[in-house]
Parts: structure tokens; C-alpha cells; sequence
């Protein structure tokens, strides 16, 4: 038994003893009630997507939980969707949880290989089933994403209750799936299969319904309860009531350049960012609205609207979900944490997915993804998404977005709330923080600490740093300037230690070489300084040599980006005004200089 142990054991008898002896003489004493524990997660929901993150969207809800709250600017995740979800529940490295790729793009040299099996692995241990122990009542509702087998479902990794989407998207109204090989989504609710889905599903409400309904159906016995609503919005297909599509109407037909330059704006008024710090170059292969027909910038404005419905419907439901704790009673004493998984979607997934004609996946999404026309977006049937030009939009002010590690593809918003909150209501924190850091912090609020070993089977290190001084307005950062976070995912590669960062990325959105930037004066990741600085470069990659030893990193033979370089064209610089062929304006001459021709 570790010191730290010892002590949390010798608190936990005399609390005992105090409370028997209080008892004995009629004056029994009251333990402090632990606190509930909700962890919001908004699937590809973009750092500058929240209006207290200078979003123009409306989100009410989600504000006010950051204005009661801290709002932390300097927060990290992983580059996509399972990969985060593995560390957040497991607070382990995905190289050793089973999540070093993602299921769907686990490479030929990576097949059977411990820690890359493409679901959450029986090596670790889980958050729920910790919390559980510990005497809480664990709840899921939404996406899954880390297994469908018997022994990998939420049931079977902690979750008292739940109600789930096994796979990684599908339709919001149904169980339409992306390929003809997997036709039907998979769900479980309580640890069984289901058959079908409740008549009124709607995703994002039927999530928030059940989470709502597993909370009342406990309430009994006076257990805290830690309630894990994962939601599919906004990932697409943007799929949305129709009194949802239309509040946005022409807003975004100014195009991507305006809105991004907007967000900037507001966010440096808020104190988000620093003033002085530059957008990312707008990728090479985006065109500058200004030159596009109205026509076009306004079918592509339709996308951003139909995105902006799907958070603020978002926003809605997150609101009943608050709403209902007031109501019962439970709302002070609940932690709310709140999060997106990965940056904005900037790929065409359904493109990726659907493939050439003459495939049987092109035939499928041609039969059950036929409601191409604008008239239909959002309807079952229709698959839209934004592009890449909105992700930029969503991540602003970084580079790059899902998938990759630019700043755009990890860096994410982070809002918490609550009783173990004692910072300045609404404030700013600029600590380095990371999804791995929450199983900590959220074991120590619960009581409880993590093991080190579980069924006679050893557990792997945590890897993050808990919050709790942070939380508790003692300190300004859970790492010191010598930590350092790493990550690698579909053969890209990055690391951050203080304010550097060594990035290595695929062409044409890498260098298919070593980067270096200070990202603490440089967000945007402009200015590559690793020929300026060798030796802080070496040491860099020796750091990321470490990290590769430690965690079990096999670079993948196979990427879904090995032919990036190919499918998108050269890449130019972002040089505002050029070529200035296509600026010009009409020459407009002196009036008094007009004449008629001469006869």
C-alpha cells in the first residue's frame, strides 16, 4: 500500500469510527454528500463552435454552464473520435488500451498486435466501473464507438444503464448505416441488443430522454450517479427536425473568410486568444468565396446553417437535461464537463465511404442516401456535411481539423462547472490540459483512487494529471513545463511539451518531415522553425523517441492519408488578392473623359 493509500485509509476508519461514536450519542454526524458527475461530449464540435467560445451559433446552455463555471482554452484530445473516447474512459494511452488505431483503419502490420485491437481492451480498467465500485450509479446514453462484442459493450465496461450507439455515426432517425457490408447500425439498451429503435427517435432527444430517465429511475437510494451523455451531434449526416433547419437563413452566404475573420474578432474580445494572433493560412485547395457565384456561395451556406441547427439543437437538449436537475433537486451539487472529441470534420467521410460507381457501397449509399436535393437536407436519406472550408471555420484560429495534428485536429473547448469549481465564475484558464487528465481528477472528487491492479490482472499507468488544484484555484496548470503529451494516429505524429510542438504529418498538409512550432506565439502553426532551432528539435524527437518506447507506438504500414499528396493539388501559399486577375474590377473612367465614337 502506497503512502498516499495509507492515508486516504486511515481518513476513510476514523470517518467511520467518528460517525459510530457521533451515532452512540444521539448526535450522529452527516457526511458530505459526494458530488454527481455529468460529462457532456459533442461529437466534432469545433473550438470556436460555442458562443462563450466566440461562435456566432446560439448555445444558451452550454454558456451559462461556462459563465457559472471555468472555461479552459488550452485543452486536448486525441485527432478522432474512439481514440479520445478510449482515454477518457480508460485515462490509459490508446497504444495500450486497444485504441493505437482506430478499428476501421487498423493497418496490416498492426492486425493482432495487444493494444491495437480496435476496441476498449480487457488490459485496462474503466472509469464507470471505478465509479461504480466507489458507489456510484453509472449511466451512458449516445455514441460508443470502442466495441460491439458481449464483453466490450458499455454494460460490460461499468455502465448500470445505458442506451447506445455502437457504431462510430449513422442516420439520426433510424438505424441506416454507411456500407453494404454493416447495412444496420447496432445499438444495446441495458446490455441487450436491440431490435429496433423507440417510434419518436431522434437522436440527440432520445439520448437525452434516456439519460433523464435512468437518472429518476435511481434517485431511491441517495447514491451519487456519474451520467456520460455521448452525443452524435453534430457529426454528420446533419440530420435535424425541420424547425431546426431554417435559423440561419443566408447568415453564412458570405462565405467561410468572413465568418472565420468574425469569430476571431470576438474571440479575442473574450479573452479566448490573445490579441495579435493570426488565423490559419485558409487551405490552399479552399477557394476564396468572394469568388464564387451567389448561387454556390449559397448552397454551401446552406451546409454551415444546417450545422449551425444541429448545435444549437444540441445546445436545446443539453438544456432539458440541466433543466431537469434544477427541477429534482441536483443541480448544485453536479459537475458538468463539457467537450468535443476531436477537431471539426473537414473530410468527406461519405465520398471516402460511398467510393466509385460499379462498387456495391456506391450502390448502397445511391439506395439509401438519395435525398441529395438542398430541398431535403436534414430528412432521412439525406447525408450532408460542411466540408472543409466550415471546419476551418469551426476550429478557429487553428490549422487543419479531424484526422490530423495541427492544432485544428486536437484542440478543443473544455467547460467545468460545479461544487469543486473555485474560480472566478466565467473565467479563463490557459493551463495544458488533456483528455487523459479527467479519469484522475474525477477518481479524487469521487473518493476513490485507481488501482493498480484489478481481476489479478496488472492495470498500465494512468497518463494524465489531475485538475484538482487547478479546480480548486490553486494553481494555473496540472503540468509543469517538463511534462510533455503525445500522440500518433493514422501514421501522423505530434508532441507538446511547454509552448513547442514537433509535428510530423503526411503531404500536403504535412512536410512528410519533422515540424516545429511555438504554438504558445504562433497558434496558427505559420512559421516552421525547425531549421532555426536544430537543437531544440533534437530535443524534441528525442522526447518523442521516449514516448514511442514507452507506449507501445508501431507506426502504421497503411494510411487512410498515404495519398493525400495525389488526390489534392499542389500545395501554394495563402497570399491574399492572387492572382489579382480574378480581384480586378472594371475599369470605371473620368466621366468627364466618356465620349461617343466618332463618326
Amino acid at each position: 500500500m502506497t503512502e498516499i493509500q495509507m492515508t486516504r485509509a486511515c481518513i476513510s476508519a476514523i470517518a467511520v469510527l467518528a460517525a459510530l461514536l457521533a451515532s452512540g450519542s444521539g448526535e450522529a454526524q452527516v457526511q458530505p454528500k459526494r458530488p454527481n458527475i455529468v460529462v457532456i461530449l459533442g461529437d466534432d464540435l469545433g473550438f470556436a463552435d460555442m458562443g462563450s467560445f466566440g461562435g456566432e451559433i446560439k448555445t444558451p446552455n452550454l454558456d451559462a454552464l461556462a459563465n457559472a463555471g471555468a472555461r479552459f482554452t488550452n485543452f486536448y484530445t486525441h485527432a478522432s473520435c474512439s481514440p479520445t473516447r478510449s482515454v477518457f474512459l480508460s485515462g490509459v494511452d490508446t497504444h495500450r488500451n486497444g485504441l493505437g488505431n482506430m478499428d476501421e483503419w487498423t493497418a496490416p502490420n498492426q492486425q493482432n498486435v495487444p493494444g491495437y485491437e480496435g476496441y476498449l481492451n480487457n488490459q485496462v480498467t474503466t472509469l464507470p466501473q471505478l465509479l461504480k465500485d466507489a458507489g456510484y450509479h453509472t449511466y451512458m446514453a449516445g455514441k460508443w464507438h470502442l466495441g460491439k462484442q458481449p464483453d466490450q459493450i458499455p454494460a460490460a465496461r461499468g455502465f448500470e444503464r445505458d442506451f447506445s450507439l455502437l457504431d462510430g455515426a449513422g442516420s439520426y432517425w433510424d438505424m441506416t448505416n454507411f456500407t453494404a457490408a454493416a447495412p444496420r447500425s447496432v445499438f444495446t439498451e441495458d446490455g441487450r441488443y436491440l431490435t429496433e429503435l423507440p417510434k419518436d427517435y431522434y437522436a440527440t432527444k432520445t439520448y437525452t430522454d434516456k439519460l433523464i430517465e435512468f437518472i429518476d429511475a435511481g434517485r431511491g437510494d441517495g447514491k451519487p450517479f456519474f451520467a456520460y451523455v455521448s452525443h452524435q451531434a453534430p457529426h454528420d449526416p446533419y440530420h435535424l427536425p425541420n424547425d431546426w433547419r431554417s435559423r440561419h437563413v443566408g447568415e453564412y452566404d458570405k462565405g467561410w473568410d468572413a465568418v472565420r475573420q468574425e469569430r476571431l474578432q470576438r474571440q479575442i474580445e473574450l479573452g479566448i486568444i490573445p490579441a495579435g494572433t493570426q488565423l490559419a493560412e485558409r487551405m490552399w485547395f479552399i477557394p476564396d468565396p468572394v469568388v464564387l457565384a451567389p448561387a454556390t456561395r449559397a448552397v454551401l451556406g446552406k451546409k454551415m446553417e444546417l450545422y449551425a441547427g444541429m448545435v444549437e439543437n444540441l445546445d436545446y437538449h443539453i438544456g432539458r437535461l440541466i433543466d431537469h436537475l434544477k427541477e429534482i433537486g441536483e443541480y448544485e451539487n453536479t459537475i458538468f464537463i463539457v467537450f468535443g472529441d476531436n477537431g471539426a470534420e473537414g473530410t468527406d467521410l461519405f465520398e471516402m465511404i460511398a467510393g466509385t460507381p460499379g462498387t456495391r457501397d456506391f450502390l448502397f449509399a445511391a439506395v439509401n442516401w438519395s435525398q441529395t436535393s438542398p430541398q431535403a437536407w436534414g430528412d432521412p436519406g439525406s447525408y450532408v456535411a460542411y466540408g472543409p472550408m466550415w471546419a476551418q471555420v469551426s476550429m478557429t484560429p487553428f490549422s487543419q481539423y479531424k484526422g490530423w495534428l495541427g492544432e485544428g485536429g486536437i484542440h478543443n473547448a473544455l467547460i467545468v462547472s460545479g461544487p469543486v469549481v473555485n474560480r472566478a465564475p466565467g473565467s479563463i484558464n490557459r493551463g495544458l490540459m488533456h483528455v487523459g487528465d479527467i479519469m484522475p481528477t474525477l477518481l479524487e472528487i469521487a473518493g476513490t483512487s485507481y488501482p493498480q491492479s484489478r481481476d489479478g490482472r496488472p492495470l498500465p499507468p494512468l497518463m494524465g494529471k489531475s485538475w484538482g488544484p487547478v479546480l480548486a484555484g490553486q494553481a494555473e496548470s496540472p503540468r509543469t513545463e517538463r511534462d510533455y503529451l503525445a500522440w500518433q494516429l493514422f501514421g501522423n505524429r505530434a508532441l507538446r511539451q511547454g509552448d513547442w510542438k514537433l509535428r510530423w504529418e503526411f503531404k500536403s498538409l504535412g512536410k512528410a518531415d519533422w515540424e516545429l512550432y511555438n504554438v504558445a506565439t504562433d497558434a496558427a502553426e505559420r512559421h516552421d522553425l525547425a531549421a532555426e532551432q536544430p537543437a531544440k528539435l533534437r530535443e524534441m524527437i528525442a522526447l518523442w523517441d521516449d514516448y514511442v518506447r514507452t507506449n507501445n507506438v508501431i507506426l502504421p504500414s497503411r494510411s487512410p492519408f498515404e495519398t493525400a499528396e495525389d488526390q489534392l493539388p499542389p500545395r501554394v501559399p495563402d497570399d491574399k488578392g492572387y492572382p489579382p486577375l480574378v480581384y480586378k474590377q472594371q475599369f470605371v473612367p473620368p466621366p468627364d473623359m466618356l465620349a461617343a465614337p466618332k463618326r
